[in-house]
């Protein structure tokens, strides 16, 4: 309800103050307004069952492609086993408080060593979450005269850590590196005038459409230009690179790379994060991490995890070699059955249809309930308007088995696409919608 006792305004010249809420009840946004069709369906669906490729959705058995556990370690019987002994140890509660002040153990630290070794950087510092701690990182890492020229495409956190910044920032055309020069020459004369420096900021992997950041031609131009680089390598470590530590390791500029972030949450299965760059730069921003030194420290039980996640990754290649034979089954698969993928060069295969929301909606209920296959859904406003993509992440629990029966399933839906059985269903929810 409205409030009643905001004061009207008593000329035509004033203006009319609102309730807070107006905009609320009026609008619900591209997405909220689908809520009554869409919800716990579409939207916060629940699966259910241990993670794995095959869980429960709504009580029936479908193949999972919506999970990033990459390389198969949320259920591994070793991280199960060290889990629940450190829980049984530790509780979920120790140690209390900020790493500044109470929250600060020998198993954090070695951690970070352990972490900055495999990134192959001097240090490192854990973050209790990625996406608050790589909005924590851009803010502390600029000061008002400096400049942020970042990826259009890049990550929500990103974009939000960007919003935080009180100076001027540009964005440069996805992937595009002369857009990024024109736009690094014009940073450059703005910090020339302004006194500050330069910060970059690109993804190792994009996680939508699956292409990898093109760090190695973002560093070659740091023989022209005076910048800093950032990356967020959620979806590269871990599954890039010989060993495994990333897009930088991949491109084989890692060394190019100032400051270099990943999350527990994708191939670590588990909940964290952590930033790496020279000790100099690491001891600057333990000190100045807003989101880390007023908020509690990553709990003992995540961290010893995280320690046995980081051996397996170092110890198991066969864990990556297993991910990446799905992946390569799936992605090769899907081209040859004349589907767009777009120009993933990682393990997240986008898969590109055309049609509406409604449509969309129509087709992933009958890849669930009729060929047991659960991806997730990506349509307007985060993909362009008439565009359906749907999202799947392989990962090493998956079988050859799961790819041909989720290639015959993706055969099927299109074919139920292009002879217009989605549109007519789709009406229904049109009519419910009251948008004819």
């Amino acid at each position: 309800m409205l409030i009643k006792n905001i004061a009207q305004p008593t000329t035509r010249n004033e203006i009319c103050m609102k309730d807070l809420f107006e905009k609320i009840y009026r609008d619900k946004g591209p997405l909220g307004k689908w809520a009554s069709q869409a919800e716990g369906y579409f939207v916060f669906p629940k699966l259910e069952g241990e993670i794995s490729n095959r869980m429960k959705f709504q009580g029936k058995d479908v193949i999972t492609w919506s999970i990033n556990d990459y390389l198969g370690l949320a259920n591994h019987p070793e991280v199960r086993k060290v889990d629940a002994e450190a829980a049984a140890k530790y509780g979920s509660a120790y140690p209390m408080g900020a790493r500044m002040m109470s929250g600060h153990t020998e198993l954090h630290e070695q951690l970070q060593q352990e972490l900055a070794q495999f990134v192959n950087k001097e240090a490192a510092y854990l973050l209790n979450f990625g996406y608050q701690g790589i909005l924590s990182t851009i803010d502390a890492l600029v000061a008002k005269d400096d400049i942020i020229v970042y990826d259009v495409d890049a990550h929500a956190c990103i974009i939000d850590g960007v919003r935080l910044h009180m100076g001027k920032r540009f964005t440069y055309k996805h992937n595009d590196i002369d857009s990024l020069e024109k736009n690094l020459d014009r940073a450059t004369k703005m910090a020339e005038q302004t006194g500050g420096g330069i910060l970059v900021i690109s993804e190792g992997v994009f996680g939508m459409r699956g292409e990898q950041g093109r760090l190695k031609e973002i560093v070659e131009l740091k023989k022209k230009f005076n910048f800093r680089f950032l990356v967020d390598d959620a979806h590269g470590f871990g599954t890039l690179g010989k060993t495994g530590a990333g897009a930088g390791e991949e491109q084989g500029v890692q060394d190019g790379i100032d400051v270099y972030f990943a999350t527990f949450a994708k191939s670590m299965a588990s909940t964290g994060a952590f930033i790496a760059a020279d000790q100099e730069i690491i001891d600057y921003l333990k000190y100045n991490l807003r989101s880390q030194m007023f908020a509690k420290s990553l709990q003992m039980q995540l961290v010893i995890g995280a320690l046995k996640r980081l051996e397996m990754l170092r110890t198991m290649p066969e864990l990556k070699e297993k991910l990446w034979e799905n992946v390569n089954a799936l992605q090769s698969g899907l081209k040859d059955r004349g589907f767009d993928i777009g120009t993933t060069q990682s393990c997240v295969t986008p898969v590109y249809l055309k049609g509406s929301i409604p449509e969309a909606m129509a087709l992933v209920k009958d890849l669930r309930e009729n060929y047991g296959i659960f991806c997730s859904i990506v349509v307007y406003p985060v993909i362009p308007k008439g565009l359906i993509l749907l999202r799947m992440i392989p990962t090493a629990t998956h079988t050859l088995e799961d790819v041909q029966i989720t290639l015959d399933a993706f055969s099927a839906i299109r074919d139920r696409l292009n002879n217009g059985t989605y549109r007519k269903i789709s009406a229904a929810i049109m009519a419910a919608m009251g948008d004819k």
